[in-house]
């Protein structure tokens, strides 16, 4: 993506999952969601490849102008936050990719990270239930999420149970488990008759 000619500002911003850090740029950087855990996947991203090189990386998540990082327990985002801030600062104004295209499907390349929502390749069917449940999530759940670092990936729906996969900030948060059975779960339920329960995976 071209870059925006303007200052770059990095904000760093704690999150409900106390192991995730939420970093915000002012300005979009990625048309897609991403995330990976493995730094020999992570090819596709330079920032992340960086990132997770640290022996405290666990995760990267970068969104359309945020990125979050998942770190270990043996260290403190006190200690970690501001470096991390003027490392991904200095990586955007050095005119370095955040994230890379895709590679042609026909590629022999190994899968790089974890796409979203059927991403690569062909775009996946939905049948009238499917599509309902993905504009509520879509409309209603991702921007709250997005603000807390975390992004909900819709993953399937079979015989009344919706699957998700929780990324980001919200992957092995604390409270995901409110925010799925309490939250998501019981908006759906109150719109679409047939969804009987939700299942992260």
């Amino acid at each position: 993506m071209e870059q925006v000619d303007k200052k770059i500002t990095v904000f760093a911003e704690a999150t409900p999952n106390p192991h995730s850090m939420k970093f915000t740029v002012n300005q979009q950087w990625a048309e897609e969601n991403w995330e990976t855990e493995n730094i020999a996947q992570a090819t596709r991203s330079p920032l992340a490849q960086k990132i997770l090189g640290f022996p405290w990386a666990v995760k990267v998540f970068i969104g359309s102008n945020f990125i979050t990082v998942s770190k270990e327990d043996w260290v403190e985002w006190d200690t970690l936050k501001d470096p991390l801030s003027d490392m991904i600062q200095e990586h955007i104004e050095s005119g370095q990719a955040v994230l890379l295209a895709k590679a042609p499907t026909s590629s022999h390349n190994p899968l790089e990270g974890q796409e979203i929502e059927g991403q690569e390749g062909k775009t996946p069917h939905y049948s009238p239930i499917e599509q309902q449940i993905k504009r509520i999530i879509d409309e209603t759940v991702q921007p709250a999420v997005a603000m807390d670092g975390g992004f909900i990936a819709f993953a399937g729906y079979k015989e009344g149970t919706v699957f998700l996969k929780m990324q980001g900030a919200c992957a092995g948060c604390p409270s995901s488990s409110i925010t799925l059975k309490q939250g998501i779960e019981s908006h759906l339920k109150s719109h679409i008759p047939e969804v009987q329960q939700v299942v992260a995976i």
